[in-house]
């Protein structure tokens, strides 16, 4: 199994006003104010009952946190391999030291962000991470309005657990909500709405399915083209990079495009500005250009670079960047490779390494999962 790599960022104050009443902890005066009154810091506490899921995976994880009570702590005592990427400068942090923390774990490229706290921390996460990289959250504060986090301290590390053991899991958007304290505490109730980030969740299936519980593959397809063709219609000016394979062509299909089904061709604007492309020709179209790749996988094998589309050279790739690659496949595609990672074999060993690691795959319409890229 290919380590993985779990960032960790814990607000040991979250949740120290609620057993005083003090409807929340946002603020330092707050903080001070419930440590006075003798407020235990629990979110540690919970954390560790989400950890306890991921013993089992201990050698093949490596959790990247910050120093002390924001994560270190606590990681080293239950014998995970630890990295500390940040270290707040005053003993009672704030929430600019969640803010730097988060900055620093992308910086590391890690899987998945888990973070604990209330509503007022996932604001602090979502205003740095957004939707770079999907995030879990541990309910450990007083105001948990948000749909960012688990059920359950449990339920966050068995949502990890299952990432980790690579099975297909459910990527969704979800809310990130605060209310004001200052209101609250004279009892009046205002949420606001601040935005939403990408948040790992159990497979369901929710659409496209027939008696027995299985895909209907030309609906599926369907809703996987809609998906796609809505990408478009949101970057017009952007170069399409439209790689081999059926899922694809089922999306140049319903776009009305002639497809190459063995090769690769060019959309811009929803049309066809270029068919059966040479590795000369996409380098061609997306120079100094926003572009986009959409490619599939070779069934049964989960090969995505390096099986019958060496046009998209390392060069192109590399181009085109990690982050503009859109890989579309149906769930039973990905469930027939029975829990082995998607493969990168460029050629070139440096960009298969930067390339591994979770990413999201368009199974439906606004239907993605998170699935590994193997690290070879």
């Amino acid at each position: 199994m290919r380590q993985f790599k779990l960032g960790l960022i814990i607000n040991p104050y979250a949740g120290i006003g609620g057993a005083l009443a003090l409807k929340g902890s946002d603020g330092p005066e707050i903080r001070a104010k419930a440590l006075a009154m003798g407020a235990e810091k629990r979110a540690n506490g919970k954390t560790k009952l989400a950890l306890e899921e991921l013993l089992p995976h201990k050698d093949n994880l490596t959790i990247f946190t910050a120093s002390g009570e924001m994560g270190e702590d606590l990681c080293r005592s239950m014998g995970f391999k630890t990295q500390v990427v940040y270290t707040p400068v005053e003993q009672q942090t704030e929430a600019t030291d969640s803010q730097q923390a988060a900055e620093c774990l992308l910086d590391f490229d890690v899987d998945l962000i888990l973070f604990a706290g209330g509503d007022g921390t996932a604001r602090n996460i979502f205003d740095i991470v957004a939707d770079k990289v999907a995030v879990l959250g541990v309910p450990a504060g007083c105001k948990i309005h948000s749909g960012v986090y688990a059920i359950t301290p449990k339920s966050a590390g068995r949502v990890v657990n299952m990432l980790i053991q690579g099975e297909i899991v459910s990527l969704s958007e979800a809310e990130v909500k605060d209310i004001d304290e200052v209101q609250f505490r004279q009892g009046k109730v205002s949420a606001r709405y601040y935005g939403e980030m990408r948040v790992p969740t159990e497979l369901r299936y929710v659409q496209a399915v027939k008696m027995g519980g299985k895909e209907s593959e030309e609906l599926v397809l369907t809703d996987i083209a809609a998906q796609v063709i809505e990408l478009m219609q949101d970057f017009p000016e952007t170069v399409f990079v439209m790689g081999s394979g059926s899922t694809v062509g089922a999306i140049m299909q319903e776009l009305g495009l002639d497809n190459t089904l063995l090769g690769v061709d060019i959309v811009v604007d929803q049309q066809l500005i270029y068919q059966d492309a040479t590795e000369n020709d996409i380098l061609t179209f997306i120079e100094n250009k926003p572009c986009k790749l959409v490619i599939t996988l070779i069934g049964g094998q989960g090969h995505i670079f390096g099986r019958g589309n060496q046009q998209l050279s390392p060069k192109v790739v590399n181009t085109i960047g990690r982050e503009n690659i859109n890989i579309v496949a149906t769930k039973s595609k990905l469930q027939s490779l029975q829990g082995r990672p998607l493969i990168s074999d460029s050629g070139d060993a440096q960009l298969d390494a930067q390339l591994s690691g979770l990413i999201p795959v368009i199974t439906g319409y606004r239907d993605q999962v998170l699935y590994p890229i193997a690290e070879i």
